[in-house]
């Protein structure tokens, strides 16, 4: 996982030490940015199901709402690493006003997320936020894309059909549980059952979420709300799975191949920071994403606090090399950079493997 210009170890030491005092969330901080984008976005998806359709002020509003919810929706992230028993009050509202209408309980992605960051499961196989991408065909990424299109009806699909059906029989319950319960980068990925004490409500968001699907068809049915909206949902719901798609590609290499774990500085080392630029990167990577190698360092720093660790940990380390390793120049850098070792990868290999046919 190292190569001549990575070094081999991180100084944790001396890294926690510039940032003990970045541990503390704000909640008023959380309320404020939660709440406004999320506002922002849903009265985006008004106006669009309203405007006229393909018009200039239409595809504006889809843009709004789409960046906006991004944005709100991204706060499960943060929610999966708050402590256990606090923020219940934000917890409740995020799910109400934003995963329960989007269809992606908190519950999707407590524990699923958590387990991303154990050092014996990070980057291996009951990793569900990892696959080897930064060593396969490099043709595969645009799958990835194309994939995340088709993500949102198929979590409406869980939660408002298949949620009753899982009540008739046990064993299918398990099975919605164990595969098509998760946010998750690998589709085969399957679910523990002892993610479940992630986040302990996750029946009631399971049923919240069913009773805001039956809902709003049953008020398109009737007349109550134009069926125009469910298909301005779905554009929008499509736009933030491919940003968040995008996003998750350059959040790390994606060099390990799975069969081994990690150390804490083969993690930071295989995980990527893109700081960019302070108004047009978070709009891609918000919530404090832009720098998801220092969140590895650093997994329960609030996501307010992030730039200011990542400026310390640029100028007061007294050898900021090996930090500076993650960084990015920017979103095309990183997807340059994964597809290029992809494919130097793939090169390598079936030269490794013309080079034992020669010799056999």
């Amino acid at each position: 996982m190292t190569s001549a210009s990575t070094p081999e170890t991180f100084p944790l030491k001396e890294a926690r030490r510039l940032v003990k005092d970045l541990q503390a969330p704000k909640p008023a901080t959380y309320w404020f940015d939660f709440l406004f984008s999320n506002f922002l976005g849903w009265a985006a998806v008004g106006y669009a199901t309203v405007a006229e359709a393909m018009s200039a002020p239409q595809i504006a509003a889809l843009i709004v709402a789409a960046l906006a919810l991004y944005r709100a929706v991204l706060f499960i992230h943060e929610l999966s690493h708050l402590k256990r028993g606090t923020f219940k009050l934000f917890r409740f509202v995020w799910n109400m006003l934003c995963g329960l209408p989007l269809m992606v309980p908190s519950f999707t992605y407590a524990g699923v997320h958590i387990d991303h960051h154990k050092p014996q499961i990070y980057g291996t196989k009951e990793d569900g936020e990892y696959l080897p991408i930064g060593i396969e065909n490099p043709w595969k990424l645009p799958l990835y894309l194309l994939t995340s299109l088709v993500v949102g009806p198929l979590f409406a699909f869980r939660f408002i059909v298949l949620t009753p059906l899982t009540h008739l029989h046990p064993k299918l319950r398990q099975l919605v549980w164990r595969y098509f319960s998760s946010l998750t980068v690998d589709m085969t990925y399957e679910r523990p059952e002892s993610t479940k004490n992630n986040d302990r409500t996750w029946y009631a968001q399971e049923l919240g979420a069913f009773a805001y699907g039956v809902a709003a068809l049953t008020a398109v049915y009737l007349g109550y709300l134009p069926a125009k909206l469910l298909i301005v949902w779905y554009i929008v719901v499509a736009i933030v799975f491919v940003l968040n798609t995008v996003r998750t590609l350059v959040a790390h290499a994606y060099k390990n191949p799975g069969d081994t774990s990690m150390g804490r500085s083969q993690e930071f080392f295989d995980s990527i920071d893109i700081p960019g630029n302070n108004f047009i990167t978070p709009l891609w990577a918000p919530v404090g994403l832009r720098f998801h190698a220092t969140h590895h360092l650093f997994p329960y720093m609030p996501y307010h606090n992030l730039p200011e660790a990542n400026r310390r940990l640029t100028t007061q380390l007294e050898d900021n090399t090996p930090y500076l390793v993650a960084h990015r120049k920017g979103l095309i850098d990183g997807l340059w950079r994964l597809w290029r070792d992809a494919k130097a990868y793939q090169q390598a290999e079936k030269l490794e493997a013309k080079a034992l046919r020669a010799k056999n």
